[in-house]
């Protein structure tokens, strides 16, 4: 069966479609020497030589690279490239080891922001889950220091002017508190850079602890430590596909460590004040 070379290149994990297609239109793909054109079909050809910017990339069987994704539980201090010129850790550095294909990040966590970063081996996937059209809700708790009167609670819901824009929370609710440090959940529909930092400090508020807690359907499991994965099953999978209008195609396991697989984890019930409760008594 053969497959289009811009899907079958998203598939595998090299870009999502829209910049595979941007990139064989400029002549930086190549099968077996001679420059890709968009609308070419591979087969399933092990002899293949596909390369991108002059570099070999493997692309595996359609029906053998199914959609993987996983949820990882980010410490602060990591920071989400896949390598740091000063020798810092990153998100990539405790991530199961891969053959064909390789786990992109679904958006980023700056290095002190702490939770749920998804990966996942679908380009495309991980594209559509990060572009502002699909509008996949990202929730957080947040700690802030300062003063929260009914004035500043209003102005975050109704939209603040950006440097790049106009921002607001979808849902702003209180979680408790004592003093001028409060805990609040807050969820957006996009993932501007330190956005949420930047929304509160317009109101004269410091975010003192930011954590991300949900991003679209699927939540940061309660036993899921810092610094350790777990992979979605495949009816959470299916169901984070749909969430941005895509069909399932079921998906494979990975060959899991048992102490970073969790099983019989309830992910869409998490209470964000278990989380908070668990961070103050570690704090103690």
């Amino acid at each position: 069966m053969s497959e289009k070379l811009q899907k079958a290149l998203a598939r595998t994990g090299h870009g999502s479609r829209r910049e595979i297609e941007v990139k064989i239109s400029a002549g930086r793909v190549s099968i077996n020497g001679k420059c890709a054109k968009l609308g070419d079909r591979i087969e399933n050809d092990p002899s293949l030589k596909i390369r991108i910017d002059g570099h070999l990339v493997s692309v595996s069987p359609l029906g053998a690279s199914l959609c993987r994704v996983i949820n990882y539980n980010k410490p602060e201090g990591e920071i989400c490239t896949r390598s740091d010129p000063k020798g810092r850790p990153t998100v990539f550095d405790c991530l199961p080891r891969l053959h064909g294909c390789h786990w992109i990040a679904v958006g980023r966590l700056d290095i002190n922001t702490s939770g749920l970063l998804l990966f996942t081996t679908d380009g495309e996937l991980a594209n559509r889950l990060m572009h502002p059209n699909w509008a996949v809700e990202r929730e957080y708790a947040v700690r802030v220091f300062g003063q929260v009167d009914e004035d500043k609670i209003r102005q975050l819901r109704k939209g603040i002017q950006l440097a790049d824009g106009l921002a607001a929370f979808n849902k702003l609710r209180f979680e408790g508190g004592e003093g001028v440090n409060q805990w609040y959940r807050v969820t957006l529909s996009e993932g501007r850079n330190h956005e949420v930092r930047r929304l509160w400090k317009e109101v004269g508020v410091q975010v003192s602890r930011l954590m991300r807690v949900r991003y679209g359907n699927i939540h940061l499991p309660k036993g899921l430590s810092r610094g350790k994965w777990i992979e979605l099953d495949m009816a959470e999978v299916s169901c984070l596909r749909s969430l941005v209008g895509m069909e399932d195609y079921g998906m494979t396991t990975l060959a899991v460590n048992k102490k970073c697989h969790l099983t019989k984890l309830n992910q869409n019930r998490l209470s964000t004040k278990k989380h908070i409760q668990n961070i103050r008594s570690n704090r103690k």
